[in-house]
């Protein structure tokens, strides 16, 4: 979950933009029909068994449980990033890594649901579930992440994906991104992350969802869940055709209103991403194993998390990082980071450069596209996570 902005760099795209194109659809559509439905079916299944299982006839123990769980769990995590890199380096030990690696993708989910049940479920108990409540508290936390500019941090599957790559597995971007931090502000700025931002982050969805509970076909759950699942994919499918005159308008747009724009478009595909949530987390409650919660949540946690793993896509389920809106130069702020099919693509064509270059200089008959051993400029890939598809 979660994504800065993506971008495969230009020396990597291939000359045929026709398929650069094809690629760009398969890899929506990917990320739409399949790995957010197995992304939302795996945090429900995590969330419904922690119900089952942690104090369920005691919200508020359950609740502080989750809390303590999820937020030191987070935090730890992203402290411990760069001694995790280190530790399981792929170029060692292929397959400790390999195992290790998803093991740590297990506990870091787990960890993370955690962390937004707590969060959202002490709210519930506490701030209460009334609509002037609701709204209250959920524009609050835009203001604040707008105010931060951190809008970008809502974003989800289908939005936003990570691909299981080697390069930067352990890597967990922080609020204040300063390599020349000391311990102690290291420290502090991956609390902030979590504690502050991520906190945000669940108030938001917590008040968006809950406004969705109140409002829409209220007293009829199958009807509301199917009318989330339209009312979601169709506002993906928009968000997703908005994209050439998005990128536009960021190429062209500076300032304040550049930063404005971005923001709208955020939350317009925000509010895209928790209907579909929404939608299928709902249609699950209510037709998959209606009268066997605890096996039907067993069933979604364990079968979606394995997978995910199988197609190499198990990282998407993290909620870990901190983004700033419009960083990037151009077009890269409004690029959602639904990299799977094109990351082989690029592989395959940067062996090719590679290859290419390395004949060149055995043969000392330098050419002009050695540069795109790197890609030309560099650019970020997120995740929510994170990977870059620039980087070798």
């Amino acid at each position: 979950m979660r994504g800065s902005t993506a971008g495969i760099s230009d020396g990597l795209k291939g000359s045929s933009k026709s398929h650069y194109r094809l690629l760009t659809f398969l890899d929506l559509t990917l990320s739409t029909l399949v790995i957010a439905p197995l992304v939302v079916s795996y945090w429900r299944g995590t969330w419904g068994l922690v119900d089952q299982l942690v104090y369920p006839n005691d919200p508020t123990r359950s609740a502080i449980v989750s809390c303590v769980f999820g937020y030191a769990g987070t935090a730890a995590l992203t402290v411990a990033q760069n001694f995790l890199g280190e530790l399981l380096h792929p170029n060692t030990h292929r397959l400790t890594y390999y195992v290790s690696s998803r093991i740590y993708t297990a506990v870091f989910g787990f960890v993370c649901v955690n962390h937004w049940r707590g969060g959202w479920m002490l709210l519930d108990l506490h701030a209460g579930t009334s609509p002037a409540a609701v709204g209250s508290v959920t524009a609050a936390a835009v203001v604040g992440l707008a105010a931060s500019r951190t809008l970008r941090n809502l974003s989800a599957p289908p939005f936003a994906i990570a691909a299981d790559r080697r390069e930067g597995y352990f890597e967990v971007p922080r609020a204040f991104k300063d390599s020349n931090q000391n311990i102690s502000w290291y420290i502090l700025d991956c609390v902030f992350s979590v504690c502050v931002v991520g906190t945000l982050v669940v108030f938001v969805w917590r008040g968006h969802w809950s406004l969705l509970e109140i409002y829409l076909y209220p007293g009829q759950p199958g009807k509301s869940a199917f009318a989330s699942i339209v009312i979601g994919y169709i506002l993906v499918i928009i968000t997703f055709l908005l994209q050439p005159v998005m990128k536009y308008l960021a190429r062209t747009l500076t300032g304040i209103i550049r930063l404005l724009v971005v923001d709208i478009y955020l939350l317009i595909s925000f509010s895209g991403t928790i209907n579909v949530w929404r939608g299928i987390w709902n249609c699950l409650n209510y037709y998959f194993l209606p009268t066997m919660p605890l096996l039907s949540y067993f069933i979604t946690h364990s079968l979606c998390f394995l997978l995910l793993v199988l197609i190499n896509s198990s990282n998407s389920i993290l909620v870990r990082g901190v983004y700033i809106d419009g960083q990037e130069a151009g077009e890269q702020c409004v690029d959602f980071p639904c990299y799977y099919i094109r990351l082989f693509f690029q592989e395959k064509r940067k062996k090719k450069l590679m290859k290419s270059s390395e004949q060149r200089r055995l043969s000392h008959k330098p050419a002009e596209n050695d540069n795109l051993l790197i890609g030309g400029k560099t650019q970020e890939v997120v995740s929510n996570h994170s990977t870059n598809p620039s980087a070798v």
